[in-house]
């Protein structure tokens, strides 16, 4: 069982910047399909971006903004959030796949306010 823990969260002003990470409890050197999504509060989950086959993409929203990144050697997914706004407040959950199957981990809440 692939077991994936989030990290980096918390409080931050507008404009501020945090950085989060996925730690996945094994090698993530053949996964080619990883992402960070978020979820607010009475609304659906969302890509924020996503490495697929090691090419980048990133929702709409957030471009520009932030950044996803792997690290093989670490077993290690980042996402570098700069320019914070108050609609970026969510809970960030990581997800990769492997052999077809998704794994989730349990998120990190991020908090954009003043």
């Amino acid at each position: 069982q692939v077991q994936l823990v989030e990290s980096g969260g918390g409080l931050v002003r507008p404009g501020g910047s945090l950085g989060l990470s996925c730690l996945v409890s094994e090698s993530i050197f053949s996964m080619n399909v990883m992402g960070w999504y978020r979820q607010a509060p009475g609304k659906q989950r969302e890509l924020v971006a996503a490495i697929t086959l090691g090419v980048t993409n990133y929702a709409d929203s957030v471009k520009g903004r932030f950044t996803i990144s792997r690290d093989n050697a670490k077993n290690t997914v980042y996402l570098q959030m700069n320019s914070l706004e108050p609609e970026d407040t969510a809970v960030y959950l990581c997800k990769i796949i492997k052999y077809g199957r998704s794994y989730w981990g349990q998120g990190t809440q991020v908090t954009v306010s003043s």
